[in-house]
């Protein structure tokens, strides 16, 4: 079943430091929370929000800083009457907190990382489609084709209109019959033309031909500039995303810590390949047919490429260490 992520939920957990710790400094500052409650009415400059809350400009802007580098806030540079102003927006409705680490007592934890550009399959990609690398455009822009050019293993974001990529990972030397759960995160959002953020796309991640689920991205995200892109990309185009992730072990599906499907981790079958196929992507024939953007370590608002996770039993870890 889809998961609608319309009330931009944003899931942080202790597993999760270099996030939490961020989110939950602009928080502790009365003067900040106050000021997402002005924002959740409408969005605001610097100059409204220091004459709402008796502040100094020079404070208010201060602290519209530190809520924007948590994530919690959205800001865009617009023309003013006395020169440029800074406009402020809310960018997520609720913030929750797991103040217990994911892995529990005898479980050890594997993280492995794939550039986006690493992918093994793209299947019945559409145009509008298109890869930059951090440096300049990947091959020709719409053209199918072009997945599969000699640089794609430089790629730091790529988009489509629908189709899917196949990523394999190995588990190495953990023997699948220890896997106690997968994760799967990326920084993804829906495709529009430049940027739309009311822009929805069922984004699908499958598993060993397994379906995990699909989340509805709820748009395409502008406005401001990603965090890591270069200066030469355009402020008309697409900026960022937002960091999901999903999760299989032997109760089911979760997508950021919510149930989305009842795939358990026995459906995968992990002992019977060689290596785990991730698909991530847009159907031609969803409801929601608004393309995908993935971003890579140097674009975006995160660091990172495809990750998984591997949580394995403490049998495997005596095995391991005893070679």
């Amino acid at each position: 079943m889809p998961f609608s992520d319309e009330n931009r939920h944003l899931n942080l957990s202790l597993n999760e430091i270099d996030r939490l710790c961020p989110v939950a400094k602009a928080l502790s500052s009365p003067v900040r929370v106050r000021m997402i409650a002005l924002l959740s009415a409408r969005a605001m400059n610097v100059n409204e929000l220091a004459v709402a809350l008796d502040l100094p400009v020079s404070t208010a802007a201060l602290n519209v800083r530190q809520l924007e580098e948590a994530g919690l806030i959205r800001t865009e540079i617009q023309p003013g009457i006395r020169g440029a102003m800074k406009l402020c927006s809310r960018a997520v409705d609720a913030v929750s907190m797991r103040l217990i680490p994911q892995a529990r007592d005898g479980l050890s934890a594997l993280m492995l990382q794939l550039p986006i550009g690493s992918y093994s399959c793209a299947e019945g990609i559409r145009p509008e489609c298109g890869l930059v690398s951090e440096h300049a455009w990947i091959g020709e822009s719409n053209a199918p084709r072009t997945f599969y050019h000699p640089d794609r293993a430089h790629a730091q974001m790529l988009w489509f209109s629908s189709g899917f990529l196949e990523y394999r990972f190995s588990l190495g030397e953990v023997d699948p019959g220890q896997v106690e759960w997968l994760e799967f995160s990326m920084e993804i959002s829906s495709n529009a033309p430049l940027y739309r953020e009311d822009w929805k796309s069922d984004i699908s991640v499958q598993v060993n031909g397994c379906t995990l689920g699909t989340w509805v991205s709820p748009g395409d995200y502008g406005g401001r500039r990603g965090r890591l892109n270069p200066s030469w990309w355009s402020k008309t185009a697409s900026q960022y995303g937002l960091l999901k992730t999903w999760r299989v072990d032997g109760e089911g599906s979760t997508l950021d810590g919510e149930a989305i499907s009842g795939t358990r981790l026995a459906d995968l079958r992990l002992s019977c390949g060689d290596y785990i196929s991730l698909r991530v992507g847009v159907d031609a024939h969803a409801e929601h047919v608004g393309g995908m953007n993935l971003f890579g370590e140097k674009f975006g608002d995160y660091a990172q490429g495809i990750v998984m996770r591997v949580g394995y039993g403490a049998a495997q870890t005596a095995v391991m260490a005893s070679d």
